[in-house]
């Protein structure tokens, strides 16, 4: 017999940062936040250690080679679970320079689009950033609500884990207190680790860059 399908994991079933840190799963103890405290957004924002092909979100991130033509690690999982007509679509794109990011279908994915974006080799944190900003840039270039990033490039591509998760939490928080209008419309972003080494790096750095806060600090008040 083939094997059962999985069931696709939606937000909505993921804890957010904020009601981690009142189970305990994250420390709400930070004494030197790096930003203020805003409920509002630690209410979006999710933490979960698993496969991201088995997210039903919006968009999920695929950590994309130059050619968008498929590769190894994540971005392997992502073709051979979408199926054949991903690869047919990259084709049609005509590749992606390192810090942008380009949108496709999902096909055969739980997510209803995959935002492939190149990251770079090496520690390079202006291009890491960019991919985390350009990825964000074009979920709301499309009105979509719902986006999964994976840790990209680490692994192969050599970024230290610790170094690019500070880019990758960062560069997300930056980008939604500077474009608030369009984070307001979004309703989940899920940093998705696979590794157990990130899950610990993830759950280390997001009490410093989204901090507990209480039912006072809506708007992000220190």
């Amino acid at each position: 017999m083939p094997p059962r399908p999985r069931v696709p994991i939606k937000p909505k079933d993921i804890p957010t940062v904020q009601e981690n840190y009142a189970t305990g799963t994250l420390s709400a103890a930070f004494k030197n936040p790096t930003f203020a405290r805003n409920l509002f957004w630690n209410q979006k924002i999710h933490l979960w250690k698993g496969d991201i092909t088995e997210l039903e979100v919006d968009a999920i991130v695929n950590a994309a080679n130059e050619s968008l033509l498929g590769g190894g690690g994540v971005d392997g999982s992502i073709h051979r679970a979408a199926g054949k007509g991903l690869l047919k679509e990259c084709k049609t794109l005509g590749g992606c320079d390192t810090g942008d990011a380009k949108i496709t279908k999902g096909y055969l994915l739980p997510a209803k689009h995959v935002i492939h974006t190149v990251g770079p080799i090496g520690e390079k944190p202006k291009l890491l950033e960019s991919c985390y900003r350009r990825s964000l840039e074009v979920l709301r270039e499309n009105n979509l609500e719902s986006l999964a990033f994976c840790c990209v490039s680490t692994g192969v591509y050599g970024y230290p884990n610790e170094n690019a998760a500070r880019v990758a939490i960062t560069t997300v928080r930056e980008w939604m207190d500077n474009n608030r209008s369009d984070a307001e419309k979004i309703q989940h972003i899920v940093f998705c680790v696979f590794l157990d080494v990130d899950e610990r790096i993830y759950k280390r750095l997001l009490p410093e860059i989204f901090p507990k806060a209480s039912d006072g600090e809506q708007d992000g008040e220190q």
